[in-house]
């Protein structure tokens, strides 16, 4: 569980450093083709699918290779 923690927080302060970057890849994956977008008078609904597999398989495949080391 430490090892999990000292992670996050790693990740976290290097997300935090590079911001503007992060922010260029974010604003990329929400336009990924199969995020879901419903715009009607007044009601909005974003539910970003494709974005949560991408970042599901990043994440998995960032994880595993951590894991093996």
């Amino acid at each position: 569980m430490r090892q999990v923690l000292i992670i996050a927080g790693i990740s976290l302060l290097l997300a935090g450093l590079f911001f503007p970057y992060v922010v260029k890849v974010w604003h990329f994956l929400d336009q990924l083709p199969g995020n879901i977008r419903i715009k009607r008078n007044g009601f909005n609904f974003y539910f970003p699918l494709a974005t949560c597999l991408v970042l599901s398989i990043v994440f998995s495949l960032l994880f595993n290779f951590l894991r093996k080391r």
